[in-house]
């Protein structure tokens, strides 16, 4: 079977506006979670989350540009240029029609969306801009990465929600495998933090009014986010054949679904979803030396993800910390676990576990080691990755430090 390593990460996220910013914030443990900035802010319940500071979009996209890109697809198209920049890769017309695109987004253009209803209902325009439905639709980021840069390979969105970018990043590794491409971009992306998308999540009554402390006995909910992460995935004789930076091997894939509620979580989902990852990887619970958890800050969230854990890892999981890195970049809906591979990556790479911040008491329900409030150097081989969705679609990676 044909193996797969990340040879290029690229980010843009309230932590930072690339990789390097976002591993700092990660190691400073620094919350952006704070007051929303949004149009109509005053009419919300939920007025906090996490949004991307001081992004210009005219620093990034040419005015002709911009008119056709929602923010989600400007904040995958801003990751996909610094990971195909680290990446070093320089593709030739063959190259490009063996490479592709597979990105994960749960709203997509949910800002644009968001405008439009506003021009349409509230100020009784009759015409909205021809582009609305290209920067709406799903596949819009998909679409522009892959125009970018020329990938004529597979192309396409997963949209799963808050596991959409761990579901791509699946596929991508499993076309590779297959034989379908060499090489694929994938990762993540999305932009909500509009008024009706704060108020959409708000019914849900989910919503932290404070602050995001995963499996703190205190916990009050979740908070949302914005941004996403873009990865350059590559067959690894090919990577190395041509002296790429290889940041890790994606290991190993697992999903599953619960079948069970929309919204509320099932511990055998996520079992399965993990212990397929594991087996997938050929990897024993014991050797993994960190996960980064789901862990939204809700009380059945975080409560079942406990539990799942203690049923796959044993008595490893005394041994394994496990984080949220949602703490503090907030959650990214569909892209946050393109965001969170980034902190995998930081452990593999910097021997720095992200820790989970705003903890404050251990909750009896959930007896994991979170790495509370504060950064820890460690040497790990291998990692876990959770993205557990609403309607119970499960989606696990493990990443394993490069040979």
């Amino acid at each position: 079977m044909r193996r797969v390593v990340i040879t290029g990460a690229g980010s843009l996220n309230p932590l930072g506006a690339d990789v390097a910013q976002t591993f700092a914030a990660m190691q400073a443990g620094r919350s952006a979670i704070g007051p929303l900035t949004c149009r109509d802010v005053d009419r919300l319940s939920v007025q906090i989350g996490a949004e991307i500071a001081d992004f210009d979009p005219a620093a990034h996209f040419s005015r002709n540009a911009l008119p056709l890109l929602d923010r989600f697809t400007q904040i995958a198209l801003v990751s996909a240029r610094e990971a195909m920049a680290q990446s070093g890769l320089e593709l030739s017309d063959a190259d490009r029609l063996r490479a592709g695109v597979v990105l994960g987004t749960a709203g997509g253009g949910n800002l644009t969306v968001d405008d439009n209803y506003r021009a349409v209902y509230a100020e009784g325009k009759n015409r909205v801009h021809p582009f609305v439905v290209p920067r709406l639709m799903h596949n819009a980021a998909a679409s522009h990465v892959s125009m970018e840069f020329g990938l004529k390979g597979p192309g396409f969105t997963v949209s799963t929600a808050c596991a959409s970018a761990n579901h791509a990043m699946g596929q991508a590794l499993m076309m590779i495998r297959a034989g379908l491409a060499d090489i694929m971009l994938t990762g993540g992306s999305e932009a909500m933090l509009g008024f009706g998308g704060i108020k959409a999540w708000e019914g849900l009554r989910v919503m932290s009014r404070d602050t995001c402390r995963p499996f703190s006995r205190d916990r009050s909910g979740m908070v949302q986010g914005e941004g996403g992460a873009v990865f350059v995935f590559e067959e690894r004789e090919r990577a190395i054949a041509r002296g790429a930076p290889i940041l890790a091997e994606v290991a190993g894939f697992g999903l599953s679904s619960d079948a069970s509620d929309i919204v509320m979580p099932d511990r055998d989902g996520p079992v399965r979803a993990m212990r397929m990852a594991l087996a997938d990887a050929g990897l024993a619970p014991d050797a993994i030396g960190y996960v980064n958890a789901h862990g939204t800050g809700t009380t059945a969230n975080d409560k079942t993800e406990a539990q799942a854990l203690t049923e796959v890892m044993g008595g490893h999981l005394a041994d394994c910390p496990v984080s949220s890195t949602k703490s503090m970049h907030g959650h990214l809906i569909g892209g946050t676990s393109a965001v969170e591979l980034l902190a995998c990556l930081m452990a593999l790479r910097e021997g720095v576990l992200a820790p989970t911040v705003n903890f404050t008491e251990a909750d009896p329900d959930c007896p994991l080691d979170v790495v509370p409030n504060e950064a820890r150097a460690a040497r790990v081989d291998a990692v876990m990755s959770n993205a557990f969705a609403f309607g119970g679609l499960n989606a696990v990676l493990v990443l394993r430090r490069a040979d």
